[in-house]
Parts: C-alpha cells; sequence; structure tokens
C-alpha cells in the first residue's frame, strides 16, 4: 500500500462528505433562509457560503507556483452579503469546490512533502490539506447549525437520527 495515495484518497473523500453535508443542509432551506443572520456581525449561510468558494479558488488557483493568499483576493468583501438568489450562491460554491477539488485531484503522492506558501508562510502539501480540512469542516459545520436552527421540528437528519 502506498501512504501517500491511501492519504489522498481518504482526504478527498472526507471533503467530498463535507460538501454533500453542507449541500443536504441547504437544500432544506428557503432562499430567504440562506440569507437569513441572527444579527448584522453574524454570517448567514450565503456568507458562508462566498467565503469558503473565495477561500477555495485563492488557496488552490496554481496552488504549488503561487502563494494562496492572491493578491486579487478581498477577504472582507466575503463577509458582505451581496447575493440575490440561491442559484447565484450556489454556482459560486460549486466553482470553489471545482476549483478545490480540481487541484487535489491533481496532487501527485510525491508532491505531499513539497513546500507552497500561504500568506507568506511555508507549508507541506499534507499541511496546506490538513489546514483547508480543519477550515471547510468548520464553516460546513456553520451551515448545518444555522440550517437545523431555521429548520427547527421540520429538520431532516443528516446522519442517524437521536435514539435510532
Amino acid at each position: 500500500m502506498n501512504v501517500g495515495r491511501e492519504y489522498l484518497k481518504t482526504v478527498s473523500k472526507r471533503f467530498m462528505e463535507a460538501k454533500i453535508t453542507a449541500e443536504k443542509a441547504i437544500e432544506q432551506l428557503t432562499e430567504l433562509e440562506l440569507f437569513w443572520s441572527p444579527h448584522e456581525e453574524s454570517n448567514s449561510v450565503a456568507v458562508i457560503v462566498k467565503h469558503m468558494s473565495g477561500n477555495m479558488v485563492s488557496r488552490w488557483t496554481d496552488f504549488f507556483t503561487t502563494d494562496g493568499e492572491k493578491t486579487y483576493r478581498n477577504r472582507d468583501d466575503e463577509f458582505v452579503g451581496d447575493f440575490q438568489t440561491k442559484d447565484q450562491m450556489m454556482k459560486l460554491w460549486e466553482l470553489g469546490w471545482d476549483t478545490f477539488l480540481t487541484s487535489l485531484k491533481n496532487i501527485d503522492e510525491n508532491q505531499l512533502l513539497e513546500t507552497i506558501t500561504i500568506r507568506n508562510e511555508p507549508h507541506s502539501v499534507i499541511e496546506a490539506i490538513e489546514r483547508q480540512m480543519y477550515h471547510y469542516s468548520y464553516h460546513v459545520g456553520q451551515i448545518v447549525y444555522i440550517a437545523k436552527t431555521l429548520k427547527s421540528s421540520n429538520w431532516k437528519t443528516l446522519t442517524i437520527p437521536r435514539k435510532k
């Protein structure tokens, strides 16, 4: 067994599971609910999606040759809720995930210990992947929590229901 190949296969599967989990939560929300937040300092699902996509495009475009924090990225703008429709939001969601998953798929196990840069700091490719695993899982959890809160008793569980 090739450990590097197995690692890439496993993390790819886990990232896809996170994506699908978020999408199942998003599917349960109305368009209006996607833009809801409890107060102005909180993020709506739409804002979280915008931020995740911005991060994915910045980090994973030209992954090996440029810093993961692109000069064109305006991170603060990612927290401005300016989507008008669910369709706009989902197109940006797919752009981010397509950028990320394509880059992840193209990593060869022999590149896992190579050094890349994020915000001028060196990271091994494994470190960069694990950094993103933490970051994306964190935000997927937020999406699920918001959706579950909004749907209350109408929530359709995404995992094993309680007492089952």
